[in-house]
Protein backbone atom coordinates (compact mmCIF):
# COMPACT_ATOMS: atom_id res chain seq x y z
CA UNK A 1 0.00 0.00 0.00
CA UNK A 2 2.86 2.41 0.79
CA UNK A 3 3.89 4.00 -2.48
CA UNK A 4 6.29 6.53 -0.94
CA UNK A 5 9.40 4.76 -2.19
CA UNK A 6 8.16 5.06 -5.77
CA UNK A 7 7.92 8.86 -5.70
CA UNK A 8 10.94 10.74 -7.02
CA UNK A 9 9.07 13.98 -7.73
CA UNK A 10 8.08 14.97 -4.19
CA UNK A 11 9.41 18.00 -2.36
CA UNK A 12 11.97 16.58 0.12
CA UNK A 13 10.76 19.06 2.75
CA UNK A 14 7.21 17.68 2.78
CA UNK A 15 6.23 15.75 5.89
CA UNK A 16 4.97 12.47 4.48
CA UNK A 17 4.70 10.48 7.68
CA UNK A 18 1.49 8.67 8.64
CA UNK A 19 1.28 7.09 5.21
CA UNK A 20 -1.49 4.62 5.98
CA UNK A 21 -3.75 7.41 7.25
CA UNK A 22 -2.88 9.49 4.18
CA UNK A 23 -3.77 6.66 1.84
CA UNK A 24 -7.04 5.84 3.58
CA UNK A 25 -8.13 9.47 3.78
CA UNK A 26 -7.31 9.98 0.08
CA UNK A 27 -9.55 6.98 -0.62
CA UNK A 28 -12.35 8.59 1.39
CA UNK A 29 -12.05 11.79 -0.66
CA UNK A 30 -12.12 9.92 -3.97
CA UNK A 31 -15.17 7.88 -2.97
CA UNK A 32 -17.03 10.91 -1.66
CA UNK A 33 -16.58 12.40 -5.13
CA UNK A 34 -17.61 9.19 -6.87
CA UNK A 35 -20.78 9.04 -4.80
CA UNK A 36 -21.67 12.71 -5.33
CA UNK A 37 -21.25 13.63 -1.68
CA UNK A 38 -18.76 16.45 -2.37
CA UNK A 39 -19.48 20.08 -3.27
CA UNK A 40 -17.22 21.91 -5.71
CA UNK A 41 -13.89 22.52 -3.89
CA UNK A 42 -15.67 22.97 -0.56
CA UNK A 43 -16.03 20.46 2.29
CA UNK A 44 -13.20 18.88 4.22
CA UNK A 45 -12.01 15.67 5.87
CA UNK A 46 -9.38 15.22 8.56
CA UNK A 47 -7.75 12.48 10.61
CA UNK A 48 -5.85 12.92 13.87
CA UNK A 49 -2.32 11.50 13.98
CA UNK A 50 -1.26 12.52 17.50
CA UNK A 51 -2.55 11.01 20.74
CA UNK A 52 -4.21 14.27 21.82
CA UNK A 53 -5.74 14.81 18.38
CA UNK A 54 -4.13 18.20 17.91
CA UNK A 55 -1.97 17.12 14.98
CA UNK A 56 -4.07 16.07 12.02
CA UNK A 57 -4.10 15.62 8.28
CA UNK A 58 -6.50 17.73 6.19
CA UNK A 59 -7.08 18.56 2.54
CA UNK A 60 -5.56 21.68 0.94
CA UNK A 61 -7.88 24.44 -0.22
CA UNK A 62 -8.82 24.32 -3.88
CA UNK A 63 -8.13 20.65 -4.65
CA UNK A 64 -11.13 18.73 -5.95
CA UNK A 65 -12.01 15.60 -3.96
CA UNK A 66 -11.71 13.48 -7.12
CA UNK A 67 -8.04 14.44 -7.52
CA UNK A 68 -6.72 14.28 -3.97
CA UNK A 69 -3.68 12.06 -3.45
CA UNK A 70 -2.10 10.83 -0.23
CA UNK A 71 0.84 13.20 -0.63
CA UNK A 72 -1.47 16.22 -1.02
CA UNK A 73 -2.76 16.04 2.54
CA UNK A 74 -1.44 18.65 4.95
CA UNK A 75 -0.08 17.89 8.41
CA UNK A 76 -1.23 20.75 10.66
CA UNK A 77 -1.55 21.54 14.35
CA UNK A 78 -4.79 22.72 15.94
CA UNK A 79 -2.89 25.22 18.10
CA UNK A 80 -0.80 26.72 15.30
CA UNK A 81 -2.67 29.26 13.14
CA UNK A 82 0.44 29.76 10.97
CA UNK A 83 -0.85 26.70 9.11
CA UNK A 84 -2.95 29.24 7.21
CA UNK A 85 0.17 31.12 6.05
CA UNK A 86 1.56 28.29 3.95
CA UNK A 87 1.02 28.46 0.16
CA UNK A 88 -0.96 25.22 0.16
CA UNK A 89 -2.98 26.17 3.25
CA UNK A 90 -6.28 24.50 4.11
CA UNK A 91 -9.54 26.40 3.70
CA UNK A 92 -9.98 28.89 6.56
CA UNK A 93 -13.26 27.37 7.72
CA UNK A 94 -11.79 23.87 7.43
CA UNK A 95 -8.86 24.75 9.65
CA UNK A 96 -11.03 26.54 12.22
CA UNK A 97 -13.70 23.84 12.45
CA UNK A 98 -11.42 20.80 12.43
CA UNK A 99 -8.93 22.41 14.82
CA UNK A 100 -11.70 23.11 17.32
CA UNK A 101 -13.13 19.61 16.91
CA UNK A 102 -9.79 17.83 17.31
CA UNK A 103 -8.98 19.95 20.40
CA UNK A 104 -12.36 19.48 22.07
CA UNK A 105 -13.26 15.97 20.88
CA UNK A 106 -9.99 13.96 20.99
CA UNK A 107 -11.94 10.71 20.71
CA UNK A 108 -13.05 11.79 17.23
CA UNK A 109 -10.03 10.59 15.31
CA UNK A 110 -11.55 11.07 11.87
CA UNK A 111 -13.90 13.94 11.02
CA UNK A 112 -15.75 14.16 7.70
CA UNK A 113 -17.72 17.29 6.82
CA UNK A 114 -19.90 17.39 3.72
CA UNK A 115 -22.91 19.15 2.25
CA UNK A 116 -24.24 15.91 0.80
CA UNK A 117 -27.62 16.31 -0.87
CA UNK A 118 -30.04 14.38 1.32
CA UNK A 119 -28.44 15.01 4.71
CA UNK A 120 -28.36 18.71 3.90
CA UNK A 121 -32.02 18.56 2.86
CA UNK A 122 -32.81 17.06 6.26
CA UNK A 123 -30.75 19.82 7.91
CA UNK A 124 -33.04 22.37 6.20
CA UNK A 125 -36.24 21.00 7.75
CA UNK A 126 -37.73 22.59 10.86
CA UNK A 127 -37.75 19.09 12.36
CA UNK A 128 -34.40 17.57 11.42
CA UNK A 129 -34.88 14.31 13.28
CA UNK A 130 -34.41 11.11 11.28
CA UNK A 131 -37.27 8.74 12.22
CA UNK A 132 -36.65 4.97 12.32
CA UNK A 133 -38.41 3.95 9.11
CA UNK A 134 -35.92 1.36 7.80
CA UNK A 135 -32.70 -0.42 8.81
CA UNK A 136 -30.32 2.34 7.82
CA UNK A 137 -32.18 5.05 9.72
CA UNK A 138 -32.47 2.72 12.72
CA UNK A 139 -28.68 2.40 12.71
CA UNK A 140 -28.53 6.05 13.83
CA UNK A 141 -31.40 5.98 16.32
CA UNK A 142 -30.39 8.11 19.35
CA UNK A 143 -26.97 8.61 17.75
CA UNK A 144 -27.47 11.98 16.03
CA UNK A 145 -26.81 15.40 17.56
CA UNK A 146 -28.71 18.22 15.87
CA UNK A 147 -27.35 21.77 15.77
CA UNK A 148 -30.18 24.30 15.76
CA UNK A 149 -28.03 27.37 16.40
CA UNK A 150 -26.39 28.12 13.04
CA UNK A 151 -24.58 31.47 13.24
CA UNK A 152 -22.69 31.78 9.96
CA UNK A 153 -19.64 30.04 8.55
CA UNK A 154 -17.54 27.91 10.87
CA UNK A 155 -15.00 30.51 11.95
CA UNK A 156 -13.88 31.69 15.40
CA UNK A 157 -16.59 31.41 18.04
CA UNK A 158 -18.87 29.50 15.65
CA UNK A 159 -16.24 26.78 15.17
CA UNK A 160 -15.82 26.48 18.93
CA UNK A 161 -19.57 26.35 19.49
CA UNK A 162 -20.10 23.63 16.90
CA UNK A 163 -17.16 21.59 18.19
CA UNK A 164 -18.82 21.15 21.59
CA UNK A 165 -22.12 19.79 20.29
CA UNK A 166 -21.01 16.34 19.19
CA UNK A 167 -20.72 14.66 22.58
CA UNK A 168 -20.62 10.87 22.23
CA UNK A 169 -22.62 10.86 18.98
CA UNK A 170 -21.08 9.86 15.61
CA UNK A 171 -23.32 12.25 13.64
CA UNK A 172 -23.76 16.00 13.95
CA UNK A 173 -26.52 17.24 11.66
CA UNK A 174 -25.73 20.92 11.24
CA UNK A 175 -28.99 22.82 10.80
CA UNK A 176 -28.99 25.23 7.83
CA UNK A 177 -25.58 23.84 6.88
CA UNK A 178 -24.80 20.16 6.31
CA UNK A 179 -23.39 17.04 7.91
CA UNK A 180 -20.46 16.18 10.14
CA UNK A 181 -19.40 12.62 10.94
CA UNK A 182 -16.88 11.67 13.62
CA UNK A 183 -15.44 8.23 14.37
CA UNK A 184 -12.49 6.34 15.80
CA UNK A 185 -11.19 5.39 12.34
CA UNK A 186 -11.40 6.50 8.73
CA UNK A 187 -13.19 3.30 7.76
CA UNK A 188 -15.85 3.77 10.44
CA UNK A 189 -16.34 7.44 9.63
CA UNK A 190 -16.79 6.77 5.92
CA UNK A 191 -19.18 3.89 6.58
CA UNK A 192 -21.26 6.17 8.81
CA UNK A 193 -21.18 8.93 6.20
CA UNK A 194 -22.34 6.54 3.49
CA UNK A 195 -25.15 4.98 5.48
CA UNK A 196 -26.40 8.21 7.00
CA UNK A 197 -26.70 9.77 3.54
CA UNK A 198 -28.50 6.64 2.30
CA UNK A 199 -30.89 6.81 5.25
CA UNK A 200 -31.59 10.48 4.55
CA UNK A 201 -32.19 9.73 0.88
CA UNK A 202 -34.78 7.09 1.76
CA UNK A 203 -36.48 9.38 4.28
CA UNK A 204 -36.66 12.40 1.96
CA UNK A 205 -37.95 10.14 -0.84
CA UNK A 206 -40.60 8.68 1.45
CA UNK A 207 -41.66 12.19 2.54
CA UNK A 208 -42.02 13.21 -1.10
CA UNK A 209 -44.84 10.70 -1.58
CA UNK A 210 -47.02 12.57 0.90
CA UNK A 211 -48.18 9.24 2.30
CA UNK A 212 -48.00 8.18 5.97
CA UNK A 213 -44.65 6.83 7.16
CA UNK A 214 -44.21 3.37 8.67
CA UNK A 215 -42.26 4.30 11.82
CA UNK A 216 -41.06 1.53 14.13
CA UNK A 217 -41.23 1.60 17.90
CA UNK A 218 -38.32 2.95 19.92
CA UNK A 219 -37.73 -0.58 21.19
CA UNK A 220 -37.26 -2.03 17.71
CA UNK A 221 -35.20 0.95 16.57
CA UNK A 222 -32.92 0.65 19.59
CA UNK A 223 -32.55 -3.11 19.07
CA UNK A 224 -31.63 -2.63 15.40
CA UNK A 225 -29.13 0.13 16.23
CA UNK A 226 -27.38 -2.25 18.62
CA UNK A 227 -27.34 -4.99 15.98
CA UNK A 228 -25.55 -2.58 13.66
CA UNK A 229 -22.99 -1.80 16.36
CA UNK A 230 -22.42 -5.50 16.99
CA UNK A 231 -22.15 -6.46 13.32
CA UNK A 232 -18.66 -8.00 12.91
CA UNK A 233 -16.12 -5.93 10.97
CA UNK A 234 -18.66 -4.29 8.68
CA UNK A 235 -17.04 -0.85 8.28
CA UNK A 236 -13.53 -2.28 7.84
CA UNK A 237 -14.70 -4.73 5.18
CA UNK A 238 -16.65 -2.01 3.37
CA UNK A 239 -13.64 0.29 3.30
CA UNK A 240 -11.25 -2.50 2.28
CA UNK A 241 -13.49 -3.12 -0.73
CA UNK A 242 -13.34 0.58 -1.64
CA UNK A 243 -9.54 0.57 -1.40
CA UNK A 244 -9.35 -2.45 -3.72
CA UNK A 245 -11.50 -0.75 -6.34
CA UNK A 246 -9.33 2.39 -6.27
CA UNK A 247 -6.15 0.30 -6.40
CA UNK A 248 -7.39 -0.95 -9.76
CA UNK A 249 -9.24 2.08 -11.15
CA UNK A 250 -7.38 5.10 -9.75
CA UNK A 251 -4.00 3.91 -8.42
CA UNK A 252 -2.63 7.47 -8.26
CA UNK A 253 -4.73 8.14 -5.12
CA UNK A 254 -2.07 6.51 -2.93
CA UNK A 255 0.85 8.45 -4.42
Amino acid sequence: MNKLAERSDLDPHLNLSHWQQRTELACAFRWAARLGMHESIANHFSVAVSADGREFLINPYGTHFSRIKASDLLLVNADDPTSLDRPDAPDITAWALHSALHRNQPQARCILHTHSKYATALACLADSRLPPIEQNSMRFFERVAIDEGFDGMGLGDEAERVSRLLGDKPILLMGNHGLLVAASSIAQAFDDLYYFERACETYITALSTGLPLRITSDEIARKTAQQWLDYPGFADKHFAALLKILDQDEPDYCH
